[in-house]
């Protein structure tokens, strides 16, 4: 794979670090002072998160990084970057692993491969008035080491690794460019044509549609089929009582 810095999106800075606590608290740093939209990608974190503030271990050689930028959008607008950053992450994860790599996303944004859990997006705003101002976008991929199933929440999906599924040894600092250049070509058709061919894209790479699944929020389970996506995002699951939208939870197969 090609790692031509001249493929590289024009006016996004690029920062790669030896080591940091995370790579969304180095954004929410460096955000104050970036005239534009900018990459972090760290070798090495030692205070990683994921959903719901929850510990992230990050394997040596795996993937870790955040999109941080200014898109002045509403907070519902906003959440639909999650889509966006899960078409870019699959679209870079197929272009280095080949047209074979076996890959799907699985609602809302983490992506699969061979059925497996192969990288997850977590999204951090700043705002007022109700207008984001501030977006955070981070990205967390398998590429040399699943983490130990053991250190994972009861019923979590199964993860998986680039190098264990394919065989192939991509270095975090190549896989952040096709990662690059995907998600700034998809942000600009989101900007420009709204979210209507990102959803059609994100729903033919989808898991599970139109099949049985659990989905649990905070206090409830729902089971059904699976039927779409709205146009904010929400999972339509087709229950027994009817057809309900479910804006947040988590997805058991």
């Amino acid at each position: 794979m090609s790692t031509d810095r001249t493929e590289w999106p024009e006016g996004v800075a690029r920062h790669v670090l030896g080591r940091v606590d995370s790579t969304m608290s180095e954004a929410a740093r460096l955000a104050p002072h970036l005239a534009g939209p900018a990459w972090i990608l760290a070798l090495d974190q030692t205070g990683g998160r994921g959903r719901r503030g929850r510990p992230w271990r990050m394997p040596a050689g795996n993937f870790a990084a955040t999109y941080v930028f200014h898109p002045q959008v509403s907070p519902q607008q906003a959440a639909l970057y999650s889509f966006v950053a899960a078409l870019a992450l699959e679209e870079a994860l197929s272009r280095v692993a080949g047209p074979h790599a076996r890959l799907s996303i699985k609602w809302p944004n983490d992506v699969l491969l061979n059925g497996g859990k192969i990288a997850g997006i977590l999204l951090e705003s700043l705002g007022q008035g109700g207008r984001i101002s501030q977006l955070a976008i981070g990205i967390g991929v398998n590429l040399a080491e699943a983490p130990d199933p053991g250190t994972l929440e009861a019923g979590a999906m199964a993860p998986v690794s680039l190098r264990a599924e394919t065989g192939l040894v991509i270095a975090p600092e190549e896989f952040l460019t096709p990662l690059a250049v995907a998600f700034d070509r998809l942000a600009r058709q989101f900007a420009t044509q709204g979210f209507a061919p990102i959803r059609a894209a994100w729903l033919a790479r989808a898991a599970r549609l139109g099949e049985r699944l659990v989905a649990r929020t905070g206090t409830e389970t729902h089971e059904g089929v699976f039927e779409t996506i709205d146009e904010t995002g929400a999972m339509i699951l087709r229950t027994a009582g009817g057809p309900m939208a479910i804006s947040a939870a988590e997805i058991f197969f």
